[in-house]
């Protein structure tokens, strides 16, 4: 298929903008973003217009490094989000949000742009791992990985923010042409409170951890210092009390 078939068949008013973040955890309420990419692209999935990506400091825990690689030493000297904000907003705004997992991306930077006293110019977002899961392709599974090597888009440094984006960039091309051939609607989700997203309630912070992490609990082992505590369910206690009391244990 030429260039230009390609074109008509994405004709769309669309202009994207393809996100990945890496975060300190799994709740945007309680951990943080520590790096970020976000690359504009036009109708057809092509790179178009500005292009960001940046390391975050947290002033947090900087939690899995053993999956990022993003030691609390490496961030120490990177921006804040308030400072990469204004460059990360240009290439977001006017666009629709596209990441692997969107609510869990858009939900970041939507709780960092709060804490930055900011508002987020995101009005709708694509989930490219429910696009997937759509289109039917015959794969084991929808991880970007996965994806990426159905599609024969290399892959150099996963979780890696610029690299996941890049790949993902190339991954969305596919799939907007498949979409398009199969005359498929694309999931498109609405990113303000009228069309049901929700924020996700502020939890207890991580606190930063002096010790280097020495794995997972064994079975019939006592806990050893540095080792990760997670606070699941309901609790009497807040969890910002909790979280100060194991802190003060060690």
């Amino acid at each position: 298929m030429t260039t230009a078939q390609i074109d008509r068949l994405l004709d769309t008013d669309h202009a994207w903008a393809v996100v990945d973040v890496e975060t300190s955890g799994f709740h945007p309420g309680s951990s943080r973003v520590l790096s970020v990419a976000a690359m504009a692209l036009d109708a057809s999935g092509r790179p178009s217009g500005p292009r960001f990506a940046s390391l975050v400091n947290p002033d947090c825990d900087p939690g899995p490094v053993r999956v990022h690689g993003l030691t609390r030493e490496r961030l120490a000297a990177a921006p804040r989000f308030e400072e990469i904000a204004p460059q990360l907003l240009e290439v977001l705004d006017g666009r629709t949000l596209v990441a692997h997992n969107a609510a869990f991306d858009h939900g970041f930077l939507e709780a960092e742009a709060d804490r930055a006293g900011l508002k987020l110019p995101v009005r709708q977002r694509l989930c490219t791992l429910a696009l997937s899961r759509r289109l039917g392709i015959d794969v084991p599974n929808h991880k970007l990985a996965t994806l990426a090597a159905y599609w024969g888009v290399p892959q150099q440094r996963a979780h890696d923010a610029l690299d996941d984006a890049q790949v993902l960039a190339r991954v969305l091309t596919h799939s907007l042409l498949l979409a398009a051939q199969l005359g498929m609607p694309l999931p498109l989700i609405g990113a303000d409170g009228r069309t049901g997203a929700t924020r996700t309630p502020r939890r207890a912070a991580t606190p930063p951890c002096p010790w280097r992490y020495p794995g997972r609990l064994a079975a019939g082992q006592p806990l050893v210092q540095g080792m990760k505590v997670a606070v699941t369910g309901a609790t009497d206690e807040p969890r910002d009390r909790l979280a100060a009391r194991l802190t003060a244990a060690g």
